[in-house]
Order: C-alpha cells, then structure tokens, then sequence
C-alpha cells in the first residue's frame, strides 16, 4: 500500500476514492442579481442532528465558486435514479442549466428542483479550506423527501440502490458434487419466473388460455396486428412454437381474428381483447404486491438489471415497444 502523498497517481487515487459509493446532488443558489447557480456534486454528507448541519464541497478552479462563497443559503437536492439526465446537465458548463425547469421556489430563494429524493434548505454556517476544494457547512432550515430510489455513484458511473437479499435457500453441503447452487443466475430468474406466472394461473385457467396463447395475446395488446411470421419472432425467446397450430386455436376460440387493415395479418377480437385484460389485470396485481414487497428501491433495480440481462443476452429478436415506420 502506497503511503505517501508524494507517491500517490493521481488517476490511481481518483479510481481508489471511485470505490466508494455516493449519492448524487445538485447543490443550488442565487447570486447577487438574482441568477440561478446551480452544480452537481457527490461531495454531499451530513454532520450534526442537533443542530441539524450538513456539508458538500466545490472545486476552487469552479467558476460558481465565487457565488456560493458569497451565497447566505442554499438548497441540496438529492436525485432520484430517474434524474441522471439532471445531473449529467448540472456538471456541463457553459449552457442555462436552469432552462425550461419548473421549480418550487418564489424567486428571491434559493432554486428548488422538483421530483427529488429529498431536498435540503440550508443557510451557511462555515467554511473552510479543503486542499483543492472549499468545504461548505450549512444548518437546515427545512427538507422534505420522497419514496424515490436515489441516484448514486460509484466506479465512474452511476448506479441504483438496493439493499442486499437474504438466502433463498441453504447452500449445498461441502461434499455436494454439484456445481448448482442457488446463486446460479439462471436458477434465480428461472424460479422468479415461473412463482410471478403462478398467481396468473387461476384467470388463465379460467378462459382456458394456455402459455402459448397469453404470449401472443399479450403481444397482440400491446402491438398489432401482426403477420405469423412476426408473432413467431417476437415469441422466439420463449422457446414455445407459435405455429400454424397454435394461431388456428386462437382463432378458434374467437380470441383472434385475421386484419382488415393488413393482409396476412392477425389482430385481437373484442372477446380476445377482453380475455388478455384480464389476465394482464391479474399479473399487474401480483406486480403491485411484489413491488409493496420489495418497495421501490429494489424495485427500481430489479428492473434495471432485467433490463441489463435482457440486452447483454439478446440474440437480435424485435423491440416490442419500438414504434413502427
């Protein structure tokens, strides 16, 4: 371990400090003539409940330094993980960050970004010389929060929250000769799979719709119609063959219908339209328990890492949710 300053890389030490993972802010305030400041900054920590004091720092080559400097207070919002574009426009120079934003703040305050995990009203309290960075200490004057995960940062980039899950179930004995264990990746989502179906199983069963027919009739709500050779695509990542066959009993059951727009085609019935809400009813219920589960920070990241799993093993099927020419 490198013990001097005077040895130190600096991009070695930038990666080293990168381990720890932040939230991310954008810290805001007026100048003089009444000017929107504002700065993305993950410098952002908490120092006293009593009174209640937090504190962030600024680069003293910033050019907003001279105006926080001056500034009597200041908001610090935390950002949700729906706000990296926010940030991203914050830590840009040489633009109007503050363009188009609707805030929540009567013009002689500070600015008050909406939408954020939580907000901080500060007025400053200290500050003091920090190497390269000035340190701002401010006592809260007023905050508010809010269910959204927030952002963070770490490693050069950013990242979402979640807390970290228990066991699922024991692991194999040391003497087990098997490579499957419950951190198998595709035993996770396997499992998570087919218990989310399970609680769609009583409609389904109802309506007498089979596996293969809530996949197309799922498609179909969401884009139609569709000629066989696109179903079947769009289907393929299921491994269930949506043939002939199994469009012939769709129609059968006056669930679907051929086109009277597209030759070739096949679209929903108002029977089958009225059958797949339902169902749909049913999984978006099971969602909200499991979300209630979860809550939303985990959520949020369940989704981003399904997203994440869905693009890094996609053989090329078509974007369902990508608008047609």
């Amino acid at each position: 371990m490198q013990s001097t300053a005077a040895t130190f890389d600096p991009k070695d030490f930038r990666r080293a400090l990168g381990m720890f993972g932040t939230g991310v802010t954008i810290v805001t305030t007026r100048a003089e003539n009444g000017e929107p400041v504002g700065i993305t900054a993950n410098s952002f920590n908490s120092v006293s409940l009593e009174p209640p004091m937090v504190l962030w720092s600024l680069a003293k080559n910033a050019r907003s330094l001279p105006v926080f400097q001056s500034a009597s207070t200041w908001n610090v919002h935390i950002l949700s993980n729906e706000q990296e574009a926010l940030s991203n426009r914050f830590a840009r120079v040489g633009e109007d960050k503050f363009s188009g934003l609707p805030l929540d703040s009567e013009e002689a305050h500070a600015p008050l970004l909406q939408d954020c995990s939580a907000r901080f009203k500060c007025k400053t309290a200290f500050q003091y010389d920090g190497g390269d960075h000035i340190i701002f200490v401010g006592e809260v004057t007023g905050y508010d929060a809010n269910p959204h995960p927030p952002l963070l940062y770490v490693t050069g980039g950013y990242a979402m929250a979640s807390r970290k899950a228990s066991p699922v179930a024991s692991e194999p004995a040391a003497d087990t000769n098997t490579a499957y264990s419950e951190n198998l990746i595709g035993y996770l989502m396997g499992r998570a799979h087919f218990q989310f179906l399970s609680g769609l199983r009583r409609p389904m069963a109802a309506y007498g719709m089979t596996d293969a027919d809530f996949y197309v009739l799922s498609l179909l709500s969401i884009q139609q119609p569709q000629s066989p050779a696109e179903i079947a695509s769009h289907m393929a990542y299921t491994g269930t063959d949506i043939g002939a066959v199994a469009l012939q009993s769709l129609i059968s059951k006056g669930w679907v219908e051929e086109s009277r727009d597209r030759a070739e085609s096949l679209q929903l019935t108002a029977q089958g339209n009225e059958a797949i809400l339902h169902v749909l009813a049913a999984a978006k219920a099971v969602e909200t328990d499991l979300i209630a589960s979860l809550g939303e920070m985990e959520a949020a990241t369940l989704r981003n890492l399904l997203k994440k799993a869905i693009a890094a093993t996609d053989p090329g099927l078509p974007k369902l949710w990508q608008a047609k020419a």
